[in-house]
């Protein structure tokens, strides 16, 4: 296993790892309107410009193969996606574990916003909620979320 900063030309496999993910994952947890806003959110441009500000990690699997992607901005982590064929094998485990590192560098704490598919394995890591947020998706239904902050 590797991680190693995404470049421009890793925009493709990240986006394919986040749209994946969602699209097998989120609908279990969350209405049609909600999946949409979270595949839009994750656009190309958004993608794109995380990439060129340095702050998007790529893992590659045991393989060789692309399995998973982290964003550390500032003290939060986001946009943190195994592909679902990848799971259970502790790579979610190794970017959390690097990106907990590398913010441990600057900062006290960390901060990340807890999607329900997520939200037991960061309560199990020590992260604590410290609000709530609802969202209006625009496609007819709320995104609920926790936001969470563990110190390190």
């Amino acid at each position: 296993m590797d991680i190693r900063t995404a470049e421009r030309s890793d925009l493709e496999t990240v986006k394919k790892i986040t749209q994946e993910t969602i699209k097998e994952i989120y609908p279990l947890y969350y209405p049609a309107g909600a999946v949409r806003f979270f595949s839009e959110h994750h656009s190309d441009g958004n993608i794109l410009r995380d990439i060129e500000a340095g702050i998007v990690y790529l893992l590659i699997s045991d393989e060789g193969l692309p399995a998973g992607t982290v964003t550390i901005e500032g003290n939060e982590i986001n946009r943190l996606f195994v592909l679902p064929s990848f799971q259970h094998r502790g790579y979610g485990r190794a970017l959390m574990d690097m990106a907990e590192k590398n913010i441990g560098v600057s900062y006290a704490s960390v901060i990340l916003h807890a999607s329900l598919p997520a939200k037991s394995i960061y309560l199990k890591r020590g992260y604590k909620e410290i609000d709530y947020i609802k969202i209006d998706t625009k496609h007819g239904d709320y995104l609920c979320a926790d936001i969470m902050e563990k110190s390190i």
